[in-house]
């Protein structure tokens, strides 16, 4: 049995995969996974790059499984604030301006740069591939569940929930591009009243632009 002093000083086994994640989240928005070497992630956690190797297996391993872990992190602070709010349009809202922004709070600085060098390897590498199609599903339940919701307490019009879903994550992701890339006729604002406009029509609820109050009127249209 380990001491207290053990049980307390030495990361376990989950502890050290979760330090060495965090490391490899953070050194690849930094760097870019091109330029993200294992004896980086195994530098920045106090390891060797043969422990990061043992956890993760290959560079492509430990990039997909820190994008899991970032997006797991996503997730759950969207879950908590989902839980919040009173209406499916207000939901619906949240889940664009948290995805049409540069950099979300509490998120690391350039994590949009993981899902663009999570692209770039799914094109190539079958491996990364995989988990790309689970993300983007994973991304479609999300937006299906709140548009269910909605339709359960007749804010939203019926409508194909899946084919929205995916018509709704295509645009959220050419959107978010645009603003993670700064271009200069897509700021964050633009992109979610482009987003927001496309939703109350197909959803068939009035949207309208937050005031200076930050609220927005959103109602079912009759």
């Amino acid at each position: 049995m380990a001491s207290p002093k053990q049980s307390s000083d030495v990361p376990v086994p989950d502890q050290r995969r979760e330090q060495m994640l965090q490391a490899a989240v953070e050194v690849i928005c930094e760097r870019g996974f091109s330029d993200t070497r294992i004896a980086d992630v195994a530098k920045r956690t106090g390891a060797s790059p043969a422990l990061v190797i043992y956890y993760f297996g290959t560079k492509d391993g430990l990039l997909t499984a820190a994008f899991r872990y970032s997006e797991d992190q996503f997730y759950s602070r969207t879950a908590d604030v989902l839980e919040q709010l009173g209406t499916a349009a207000a939901r619906l809202e949240t889940l664009v301006r948290l995805t049409c922004v540069r950099e979300g709070a509490g998120e690391d600085p350039g994590a949009w740069g993981l899902w663009f060098d999570l692209w770039a390897q799914a094109f190539r590498h079958p491996e990364v591939a995989r988990d790309r199609v689970e993300s983007d599903q994973r991304w479609r339940d999300t937006i299906a569940r709140v548009v269910r919701d909605g339709q359960r307490t007749g804010e939203f019009a019926e409508l194909d929930v899946l084919e929205f879903a995916v018509t709704f994550s295509a645009l959220l992701d050419g959107l978010s591009i645009q603003v993670a890339l700064s271009d200069p006729e897509v700021d964050s604002d633009r992109a979610t009243a482009i987003a927001m406009r496309f939703a109350s029509d197909a959803l068939g609820f009035e949207w309208a632009a937050p005031t200076r109050r930050g609220r927005y009127a959103a109602k079912r249209r009759r």
